[in-house]
C-alpha cells in the first residue's frame, strides 16, 4: 500500500511531469469532442456551401445519432436545391444506328 501512495507523490517537477502530461492530453481529448460539430460544420460549408449551426449537429447527434446528422443535412440540401428552382433538364437526343 506504501509503494501505491509513494507513486503519487511529488516531490520534484521530473515527478510532476507525468500527471502535468496526462492532464494535458485530457485537455487536448475534450477540447477535441468538444470541437468536432464546428469543425464539420466547418467542413460542409466548405465542401458544399451549406452552413449548419453547431447546436444544431450536436442536437441531432444526440437526439437521433449519426442518422439524425445525415437527415439534417439532406434537409438543408433539398430546402437550398428547393431554393433555386426547379432544374431544368435537357432533352435527351436519340441518335439511331
Amino acid at each position: 500500500m506504501t509503494s501505491l501512495l509513494s507513486a503519487f507523490h511529488i516531490n520534484s517537477w521530473s515527478d510532476a511531469l507525468p500527471f502535468v502530461s496526462a492532464f494535458v492530453m485530457l485537455a487536448i481529448l475534450i477540447v477535441s469532442f468538444r470541437a468536432r460539430a464546428v469543425v464539420f460544420c466547418q467542413y460542409l460549408e466548405r465542401m458544399t456551401g451549406i452552413e449548419l449551426r453547431p447546436a444544431d449537429v450536436r442536437r441531432a447527434f444526440r437526439e437521433r445519432g449519426k442518422n439524425g446528422v445525415r437527415e439534417l443535412f439532406l434537409d438543408r440540401i433539398i430546402r437550398e436545391d428547393l431554393k433555386s428552382g426547379p432544374l431544368e433538364v435537357p432533352e435527351e437526343q436519340v441518335t439511331l444506328p
